[in-house]
């Protein structure tokens, strides 16, 4: 029997918006709508309609008034708001980058946890995330320092809960190795490559920087390397960071906020090249960009080494690659690409993004889950 007919419970972290996470449980949605879906948080509106009309059951947290607004300061009560019993189900799936990954299945049933990355507060982005206080001292970072640990700890216990792990690139793959002491199978996510298309208008004088405006995405690099030269940036997002940034810009940069997808993609369609600085877990935006013909510059660490082909590594590539995080690696990387665009050819970016098109995400992540419910319980990690 697979997967198809069992009682399956689906688990998410929080339902705030429309991301890349949330691309990735649509599909598990569409496959089990009779399934439930367990979250901290959910924002009615702000996911598809097939999310949408799965039964969700939200923690305590999301009884605080407007929490959607600052749910990421309450980070050191999601343990505790994650305490998920799952109490009658053949299947729960996973889908984490926190704490939904700590979802207790009932015993001898398999958990599969398809992996976003482990906590990045708490481990390999935890200065990105928690910078160094200015006015207050030591006593602020020894507090930080006793609250990550012991994050830490309890991401390290709460991984045994899991049987089985699905990474979404081989950096996290190495993540949960480093983290868990776990192995994991890789399957990228999905991308678009129907909505996500070429247009024939030709491409205008911007740059684009397409994501939510968080820290860790060094946006303020794009900023101010496009001060320099002098090239204008179009900026499509929204988050936390936002007002920092726009703090940083100048007369080139024109920030248009949230918008559709559709307006992203007439963007993509549009702009010279997407601009990424931050190191991603995997990165869909790029990966959209290429379905669009649209050239990537990025930093040359996470998941974009694994979806963009760079400039002087290959006879089509789709982007070029720098290596240092800073303003003067990033100048550099759009000087060198202004100097070789005729080497750039869309076609090429558009049968790189179709490697990683729904349909093949589909096809190996139930694949993989009607594998992993055929198998003898005695294979299976007994869950903590």
């Amino acid at each position: 029997m697979d997967a198809g007919g069992k009682r399956v419970a689906l688990v998410h972290d929080w339902l705030t918006g429309m991301r890349g996470g949330e691309k990735c449980l649509e599909p598990l949605c569409r496959r089990w709508p009779q399934a439930t879906l367990y979250t901290l948080i959910h924002k009615p509106g702000v996911v598809s309609p097939t999310i949408e009309r799965l039964r969700i059951r939200t923690s305590f947290l999301n009884s605080l008034p407007r929490v959607e607004r600052y749910y990421r300061y309450l980070l050191p009560l999601m343990p505790w708001a994650a305490g998920w019993r799952i109490p009658d189900a053949e299947l729960v799936v996973s889908l984490s980058h926190a704490v939904a990954k700590s979802a207790q299945a009932p015993p001898g049933v398999p958990h599969v946890c398809y992996c976003f990355t482990p906590m990045r507060y708490a481990w390999h982005m935890k200065d990105a995330y928690f910078a160094s206080p200015r006015r207050w001292g030591r006593l602020k970072a020894q507090a930080i320092d006793l609250l990550l640990a012991r994050l830490r700890a309890w991401d390290r216990q709460t991984a045994r809960r899991v049987t089985h792990f699905v990474a979404i690139s081989h950096t996290v793959r190495q993540r949960i190795r480093d983290c868990y002491q776990r192995e994991a199978v890789v399957i990228y996510p999905p991308v678009d490559t129907e909505f996500y298309t070429p247009a024939t208008q030709p491409r205008e004088d911007f740059y684009l920087v397409v994501s939510a405006l968080a820290p860790y995405k060094r946006f303020d690099l794009a900023i101010e390397a496009c001060r320099q030269l002098g090239r204008k940036l179009i900026v499509i997002g929204c988050g936390q960071h936002a007002a920092k940034l726009q703090a940083l810009a100048g007369p080139n940069v024109t920030f248009l906020g949230w918008q559709s997808n559709a307006v992203i993609r007439n963007h993509l369609r549009r702009a010279r090249a997407l601009l990424f600085p931050g190191e991603e877990d995997f990165g869909i935006v790029p990966l959209e960009a290429q379905a669009c013909g649209c050239p990537v510059i990025g930093f040359a660490r996470g998941g974009l080494r694994e979806t963009v082909l760079p400039l002087g590594e290959t006879a089509e590539p789709t982007g070029v690659l720098f290596h240092e995080q800073n303003t003067d690696a990033l100048c550099a990387a759009i000087e060198q690409f202004e100097k070789e665009t005729d080497r750039f050819d869309p076609r090429a970016a558009r049968r790189q993004a179709l490697l990683f098109r729904k349909d093949r995400f589909e096809a190996e992540l139930f694949a993989y889950l009607d594998a992993v419910v055929r198998e003898p319980a005695v294979n299976r990690r007994q869950a903590a």
